[in-house]
């Protein structure tokens, strides 16, 4: 059983060796342990740093990249690389390392397929007010989006198994944490949500320059992965709400119409028919993205079966 550890950085010379440090040299029930650094464009000396501290495998990019790209690419190195597990944490140090073991405990029980690290946001002292609400309530929002349990939605430890890593794809180019939630359970793969640890904060994060900013952002990445995932349900929402917002608008006319004072609510009928309108055309757009929702789901099962062989055909050939 091979444990590929994964840890995007960008200009992290300073705090990626506290970082490399604190991983854990051996598991229990993993054979093998190997660190990946995905150099994310960085100026600074990270390759350099990452190269004396004798991490296994760097993938660089010529530029910034953000962090969802550098993400999906190591996921697909690790494959590259041999991974039964992978882990993804970050080069500030901000989880104890001690707990990857808690993390890939239930891969290796084949109880999931992804364990996402909880964070005990309230305890947290470098987190603010503000930002420990808005957390708590971002995840509240992903469990009713992504129908998981999900507590800590924005947390950037985790674990995935092979599979699971075959299975994923990532299209948003700011984060990869809520599009891997949300596909959990589109694709079937078993989430589970392990309590972590935290260090002490090395640096500030650099995702999120601005609360408000990530807020929007995440929003938008959230309504933008509803459409991508679920887009007969998203659509139909808004086909029914203006289809009976013209229903009742029209039985509103229809009543003064038969008590004889219909001549003055024209404007009435005319709303409802545009509103049934645009509702009906709303649902056929609901049953077309369905179509094309099915169709993706046919490409995405051709490329998770080219990239099983590629990884076998690989195999054979390291044999």
């Amino acid at each position: 059983m091979k444990l590929v550890i994964q840890i995007p950085c960008f200009n992290e010379e300073q705090t990626l060796p506290v970082a490399l440090a604190a991983l854990p040299e051996h598991i229990d029930g993993i054979d093998e342990i190997e660190v990946l650094i995905i150099n994310d464009g960085s100026t600074d000396k990270t390759v350099e740093v990452a190269q004396k501290c004798g991490v296994d495998k760097i993938v660089s990019f010529s530029k910034n990249l953000g962090l969802a790209k550098a993400f999906i690419t190591g996921i697909n190195k690790a494959l590259d690389m041999g991974a039964d597990i992978i882990v993804n944490t970050d080069a500030d140090n901000q989880y104890d390392a001690s707990c990857i073991p808690d993390l890939i405990k239930p891969i290796l029980e084949n109880r999931a397929d992804i364990v996402i690290g909880t964070r005990p946001v309230d305890k947290i002292e470098y987190f603010s007010p503000l930002k420990k609400f808005l957390q708590k309530l971002g995840s509240a929002v992903m469990r009713l989006v992504s129908s998981t349990d999900i507590q800590d939605a924005p947390s950037g430890f985790r674990a995935f198994s092979r599979n699971a890593a075959i299975k994923l794809n990532v299209f948003d180019n700011y984060t990869y944490t809520l599009e891997t939630i949300i596909q959990s359970k589109v694709k079937g793969l078993p989430l589970v949500c392990v309590p972590v640890n935290v260090n002490p904060e090395l640096r500030k994060s650099k995702l999120v320059h601005n609360m408000f900013d990530y807020i929007r952002r995440s929003i938008f990445t959230m309504i933008r992965m509803f459409i991508i995932y679920r887009p007969f349900r998203f659509f139909i929402i808004f086909s029914i709400l203006f289809i009976l917002c013209g229903l009742l608008i029209g039985i509103r006319f229809l009543y003064f119409y038969l008590i004889g004072d219909g001549g003055g609510h024209v404007q009435s009928l005319i709303l409802s028919a545009v509103l049934l309108i645009v509702g009906f055309q709303i649902s056929i757009i609901a049953v077309l993205s369905d179509l094309l929702s099915i169709n993706r789901k046919l490409l995405e099962d051709v490329q998770q079966r080219l990239k099983t062989q590629s990884l076998k055909n690989s195999q054979e050939d390291i044999k």
